[in-house]
């Protein structure tokens, strides 16, 4: 297979972009029918370097079409199969795109860029360029376009850093990955390694097009073709212009699994040692992190407690399989020292054990049953620990995380450890702390400013309560509270959330029409024992509705 790279000019300078575009049509048209695959590099269509949103979006507009009827004319002239980048059009925006164009000239597939840069998803007024990324943060499995028998994978610029992806794309036997790409900040030595690592990792071929950045330029460039044992067979530097080599697509490279073992690729040399639990969770379990999850949202109180017991495991997996976007659960600490899920401090009502959690070790809880008093089909459930729900359900909900410890001053505060297992399992970012004392809530959050906090109420009749302590210690959210047919909020408390870019929790709902009536009055979240029903509730009110989605 004869392979082709194109690598043009590149200028930081926004008035040299009919010079670069011009180049890119010529390379184009040097092609000729001896070549049987064509790249070129990330935004054909922009071809310098753009200082605002207009200003790639007017880019865009002048050279997109053109671009892509020359490739879909250059692959068919060349009899080619050819692979560009340039911006697709979507409802919500010009979206990062990889084209895959056949021989005859036919658009035949497409891959969006997985991991748009944080300059591509800024808006216009933050200095980005407003891309549409949104589709970004979904889960979707690795691109694999087949062509003539041939598999072709796919990284775009920022996504060659994501290693993680690696063996992700490994597993799907690629014959080729293609690299449209820049990544103007890093040095030849480091695009080299890069490539050769992926490509050992991948066991397939890696045809990468870049920019030149000019000829003294330390950084980007390196049009590059990369055997699967890791071997450059082709890099550009520097050069303009078209960079051809052959290969022999269908060979690969195997190693000894091992010293003496059987000759494999590298990646299933690795599988066969891999330990999925050593790696923080990923793939279609995972859900948006609390920034970045739309809301509405409902919050399954103390997990799905209508058919579990409640701050139980059968509660919450419940929840999180049925759609809850999050779970609420309590923690008290227990003799020696450990963090338990159990939302009163006695144990009573919820197991067949007598007096406080805290006079208990953990081991001694355990001999407790927690199912019994919920049904006698849970019989022999056991108390549950914070480390044992975040093993399990990391990534996949965002935890409204009722510290009820931090509710008491002189208690055991336990900021470290708390911080300490959300970190370790990768939840930090998937989690709120919530509690009724704002000097513990303040303390946790000079520790851990990542993560964020929440005002629950602290028996005050004033509705602006909430909202004012929330301004004062800078929390991101507030959980306004009803107790029994009493609202300790009106109006005025949503109003002053809404002026100052709080967050609204509504403890609690179990009235599909009540939670509506919320929802108008301008909730974020709705917390509920009866998820199910108020879930339903909520998605009819928000597909009603036409007001903008919070961080959607």
């Amino acid at each position: 297979m004869k392979i082709c790279v194109i690598q043009p000019p590149y200028s930081m300078e926004y008035r040299d972009a009919e010079k670069c575009f011009a180049k890119e049509l010529e390379y184009l048209e040097a092609c000729d029918a001896s070549l049987d695959l064509i790249v070129l590099p990330e935004y054909c269509d922009v071809p310098v370097n753009t200082k605002t949103a207009a200003e790639y979006a007017a880019l865009c507009e002048k050279y997109n079409g053109v671009i892509a009827a020359k490739c879909a004319e250059t692959a068919k002239r060349c009899h080619a199969m050819l692979f560009a980048n340039y911006a697709e059009k979507t409802e919500n925006g010009l979206r990062n795109t990889t084209h895959a164009f056949d021989r005859k000239g036919n658009e035949v597939g497409k891959y969006y860029k997985a991991h748009p840069a944080p300059s591509e998803e800024r808006t216009a007024e933050e200095g980005g360029m407003a891309l549409d990324c949104a589709y970004s943060r979904k889960y979707c499995p690795p691109t694999v376009i087949e062509m003539e028998g041939l598999k072709f994978a796919f990284l775009t610029c920022y996504d060659f850093y994501m290693y993680e992806m690696f063996p992700a794309i490994a597993r799907l036997a690629p014959d080729i990955i293609i690299g449209c790409s820049h990544q103007r900040t890093d040095t030849h030595e480091a695009l080299s390694i890069i490539g050769k690592f992926l490509c050992y990792n991948t066991n397939a071929y890696l045809v990468r097009s870049a920019v030149s950045m000019g000829a003294d330029s330390p950084v980007c460039g390196c049009s590059m073709v990369v055997s699967p044992e890791g071997k450059e067979l082709l890099n550009m530097k520097n050069e303009v212009g078209l960079g051809i080599v052959e290969i022999d697509v269908a060979k690969k490279y195997l190693k000894p699994a091992g010293f003496g073992g059987g000759m494999k690729p590298h990646w299933e040399y690795i599988n066969q040692g891999r330990r999925p639990y050593l790696y923080r969770p990923c793939g279609s379990m995972m859900i948006e992190d609390e920034e970045h999850l739309p809301y509405p949202r409902v919050c399954s109180h103390r997990g799905f407690n209508t058919i579990a017991p409640e701050n139980s495991m059968p509660a919450f997996g419940a929840a999180v399989t049925e759609g809850a976007e999050e779970i609420e659960f309590d923690l008290w600490n227990t003799k020696d020292g450990e963090l338990v899920s159990i939302h009163d401090p006695v144990l009573d009502r919820v197991s067949d054990g007598k007096g406080n959690v805290w006079d208990y070790t953990l081991a001694e809880l355990k001999q407790f049953d927690f199912g019994i008093r919920k049904s006698e089909v849970f019989r022999g459930l056991r108390i549950i620990t914070f480390e044992d729900i975040l093993k399990k359900l990391a990534g996949t909900c965002i935890m409204n995380i009722h510290v009820k410890i931090w509710d008491f001053d002189e208690r055991e505060h336990y900021y470290d450890k708390i911080a300490g297992l959300l970190r370790q399992y990768g939840a930090e970012h998937h989690c709120y702390m919530m509690a009724s004392n704002d000097k513990s809530l303040s303390e946790f959050h000079a520790l851990n400013p990542d993560i964020a906090i929440c005002v629950g109420w602290n028996n005050e009749e004033d509705p602006l309560a909430l909202p004012k302590r929330a301004i004062k210690i800078g929390a991101s959210k507030v959980q306004l509270f009803k107790g029994g047919e009493h609202e300790y909020f009106d109006q005025s408390s949503f109003d002053m959330c809404k002026a100052n870019g709080i967050l609204i929790n509504v403890f609690y709902s179990d009235d599909p029409e009540e939670a509506k009536r919320y929802m108008d009055m301008g909730a974020d979240c709705i917390l509920t024992n009866d998820y199910h029903r108020v879930a339903q509730a909520v998605k009819e009110w928000k597909n009603n509705q036409k007001r903008p989605k919070i961080n959607e």
